[in-house]
This record gives C-alpha cells, structure tokens and sequence, in this order.
C-alpha cells in the first residue's frame, strides 16, 4: 500500500508537470480546469498524444472515448510510441491491422473513473479489452504492466487520463 506521504508527492508531481512545455489556449485551459472536455478532446489538448489520438481515429475509438464513459485512459506519450520498433505503428495503422489496434488500444482503457488514489489500493484492473493490467506501486512510483505512471487524475467529462511513458500489450 502507497503511503500518504507518496500519494502527495505523486500529486505535486502531477500538479507542478502536468502544463509545462504544453501549449494551451485560455479557453481549453478553462475548459480542461471545469473538467468539460471529453477524454479525445482533454488529450489532444496536451500536444503530446499525437500517436495515440491517430491511432484512436484509425481503430474507429473516437466517438466511444467521446462517449459518456466514465472511462479511465492509461496514456502513453508521442513517446512512449516511439519506443516502440519501428515501423510498428505504421503497420498497426493499416486497416488490415484494426482488430489488432483495437485490442491494443482497449487494453490501455479501464471502465470507470478509477483516480490515483483508488490505482494505488489496486494490484490489478480488467481493461476494456477484457484482460486485466498489473498494477505495482512502490515507494517512488506506480507501474501499470511495464509501464511508469508519469502523471495522474487529467480529468475530463467523462473520465481521467494516467499518463504512462510507454505503450503495454495485452498478452
């Protein structure tokens, strides 16, 4: 269990990181902070989910993840795609390959709103996908499968955003 002092750290972390380098208008940033904005929109407002919302539009996910939800989304970053090989998202891409990035992409999706708080009491979560992800929390971080949890609770309207710094694989 995640003691407290850990959950503030991982708050402040969240807080301090969660704009830097982002550019936001005043109206999205109003709109982000009176949590109107779907998880699409939330995400694509950050300039660094690029690769995610693409592959979100190719697998034909937007309309749900603009849906009334609530659904929790484990982000990966234009970075943590790119950690992946290359040529591994072009090929997930391509239309013969959408039942593949669905499964993928569903994988990265819980039901509900689970914030921070509630991940670090979890040692595991049924995704969308219907396998479940590992949840290990330890005194410096949260990893959910291999991936780190690199900030947390991005509300939208229909749910939260964790920001995780690589793409997990349903098995």
């Amino acid at each position: 269990m995640m003691s407290r002092s850990v959950v503030i750290l991982l708050s402040v972390a969240f807080m301090s990181g969660l704009f830097a380098g982002d550019k936001y208008s005043k109206k999205s940033m109003d709109e982000y902070h009176k949590g109107k904005m779907d998880i699409i929109h939330t995400a694509s407002s950050a300039g660094s989910f690029g690769t995610l919302i693409t592959a979100i539009k190719a697998a034909g996910l937007t309309e749900t993840l603009m849906g009334e939800g609530p659904f929790t989304v484990f982000a990966p970053t234009d970075e943590a795609f790119a950690k992946l090989p290359e040529g591994t998202v072009k090929d997930l891409l391509k239309p013969e390959n959408k039942e593949k990035l669905i499964s993928i992409l569903t994988y990265h999706v819980v039901p509900g709103k689970v914030m921070s708080s509630d991940v670090v009491k979890l040692s595991s979560a049924e995704t969308v996908q219907g396998q479940k992800v590992t949840i290990t929390v330890d005194e410096d971080s949260v990893m959910v499968d291999d991936a780190r949890v690199v900030k947390t609770d991005i509300e939208a309207s229909n749910g939260v955003i964790h920001v995780i710094d690589s793409v997990i694989l349903p098995e």
